[in-house]
């Protein structure tokens, strides 16, 4: 009991690094997943500013909007594939006496490519429907579970905002993309939404660039700030800039630096829990060698060596360390396997995972504390004479 209560701060360092580096591992996986989807020459361009609390977006005195003109001229460039413009329709959607609240977006075609949409039901809206303005949607997955209930939504009459539309696909269920669900949006062509609204500036514009992102993003900032009158700051800043740009490739960016923190984080905590375990595992050992003062000079009567006194406490503190770390490990991946089983539920694409690497590392470290802190206790040892030590009561 005494041994394993010492074992305590080993048992939570490790298992505080298996259990951490796990989650981080599956959050990366899904994560990467929703980088996927979302493809890597995908960009999206809003209007506005990061505001001075770094989240907010703000507007200037003289903000010029993202205008559908900004749009053709962005699909002049030769770095930028398509284009599509986006406004968002508020209102509800109706069914008979069932009624959904969805995310009602205007947008071009180009929006399905950009956005690497794929119908389960129907089709997409084209261009002969975008110039006739037709009344024609795309709905998501929940939306049509929703309304219909499985049953085929392809050719009903829903109206939305207090119009009549015909539905002429169903999207593929997609689920939680960077925690917005993506499967309750509505897609109406982009002028009947500008008909309906009467709106003169796009919310966001959605790419696809032919090559790189850096090149297209630096293409993309270059022009709009040729358009909309912005002088480019010298520090090479986006802080005068009316516009933001987002990609896959910088929520990668982001995703590395965010491991690389974590990274970190858990290591600070493994050291520190580990420092603590060291402590206890020397005071053992210590204790031990008291006890055991009587054994260990009628060990060096007998013949035995400095070296092997300072052996034998040395392995002992060794394996302590060892055992608690294996413990640890068992803990952690325990919690972890319980925890992505959770977590599963409701997102879904979390999968349980864990990082072999962080375990070996785990172990190497106990290892190195259960030699670094066991040091002292078996040299006191190993330095007893054996007569002091046999006459010792």
């Amino acid at each position: 009991m005494r041994s394993l209560l010492t074992m305590l701060g080993i048992i939570i360092g490790v298992g505080a690094v298996v259990l951490m580096t796990g989650v981080g591992k599956s959050i990366e996986g899904v994560i990467l997943g929703q980088i996927d989807f979302m493809g890597p020459k995908t960009m999206a361009i809003f209007p506005g500013n990061d505001g001075p609390e770094g989240g907010s977006t703000t507007m200037r005195p003289d903000f010029d909007a993202l205008t559908f003109s900004d749009a053709e001229a962005l699909e002049s460039l030769t770095t930028v594939s398509s284009v599509a413009p986006a406004v968002i329709v508020p209102g509800n959607a109706r069914y008979g006496r069932e009624e959904a609240d969805p995310r009602i977006i205007g947008a071009s075609p180009n929006y399905y490519l950009n956005q690497n949409i794929e119908t389960a039901e129907g089709r997409f809206h084209d261009q002969r429907d975008e110039e006739s303005s037709n009344y024609v949607v795309v709905i998501g997955s929940e939306i049509a579970d929703d309304l219909f209930f499985g049953r085929n939504a392809v050719g009903k009459r829903i109206e939305i905002a207090n119009r009549k539309f015909t539905v002429i696909g169903v999207l593929k269920p997609i689920g939680m993309v960077f925690f917005q669900n993506i499967d309750d949006r509505i897609i109406i062509p982009l002028s009947t939404a500008i008909n309906m609204t009467g709106r003169k500036h796009a919310d966001m514009f959605s790419l696809q660039s032919t090559n790189g992102f850096e090149i297209a993003f630096e293409d993309v900032r270059a022009l709009l700030r040729q358009r909309h009158g912005i002088t480019p700051p010298e520090d090479g800043s986006t802080d005068n800039d009316d516009f933001l740009v987002r990609s896959a490739a910088q929520a990668e960016q982001v995703l590395g630096t965010v491991s690389i923190s974590l990274t970190v984080f858990i290591t600070m905590i493994a050291g520190i829990s580990l420092f603590v375990g060291g402590i206890g595992i020397m005071n053992i050992m210590l204790v031990s060698v008291t006890e055991r003062t009587r054994e260990i000079g009628l060990r060096k009567a007998v013949g035995a060596k400095r070296r092997d006194i300072l052996l034998q406490i040395l392995i002992e503190s060794v394996f302590l360390t060892l055992i608690g770390g294996l413990i640890g490990i068992a803990i952690g991946i325990g919690i972890d396997f319980l925890l992505a089983k959770t977590v599963e539920k409701f997102l879904g694409e979390y999968q349980f995972a864990i990082s072999v690497g962080a375990i070996f590392l785990a172990l190497a470290m106990a290892t190195v504390t259960g030699i670094a802190f066991g040091i002292y206790p078996a040299r006191k040892a190993s330095k007893l004479h054996p007569i002091e030590a046999l006459r010792y009561e």
